[in-house]
């Protein structure tokens, strides 16, 4: 139960979070949107962007010292820069992020992210079907 409490507070923060970002400065709330905003020379510290990916950033470790200190990390940092790097290409070929589409696109009811999305969890069932069970790496 307490697992399930704190995935559902986490999703209701994301939630609120998103909705709020857009009533509050017109903007949708996709991470990769918003690293743009912040990495862009012209927008970096006149965005509120900067704030939000502070806040994504700060969090987590926040989380770590007080609530649960040790998370386990199964994967080697090349297969994280890889996963990365893929993630990255990804949002660059789909026009969002997995955030972007997921959250903020199929709350407002978008037919182009609620199809990226599919497309997204389909692609990751897949590979991780092929992973596990047909190379039997993990």
């Amino acid at each position: 139960m307490h697992d399930f409490l704190i995935a559902f507070l986490g999703g209701l923060l994301l939630g609120v979070a998103v909705v709020g970002y857009l009533y509050v400065h017109g903007r949708i709330a996709g991470i990769s949107g918003l690293i743009g905003q912040v990495l862009n020379p012209k927008t970096m510290f006149k965005t509120p962007a900067i704030w939000f990916m502070a806040g994504l950033i700060a969090v987590p470790f926040i989380y770590g010292v007080f609530v649960q200190p040790e998370i386990e990390l199964n994967a080697s940092p090349l297969m994280m820069i890889i996963a990365g790097l893929l993630v990255g290409f990804g949002t660059r070929l789909g026009s969002g992020c997995t955030s972007g589409h997921g959250i903020c696109g199929i709350s407002r009811l978008s037919k182009r992210s609620i199809v990226a999305t599919m497309s997204f969890m389909f692609a990751g069932f897949v590979t991780v079907y092929m992973i596990r069970h047909i190379t039997g790496v993990f």
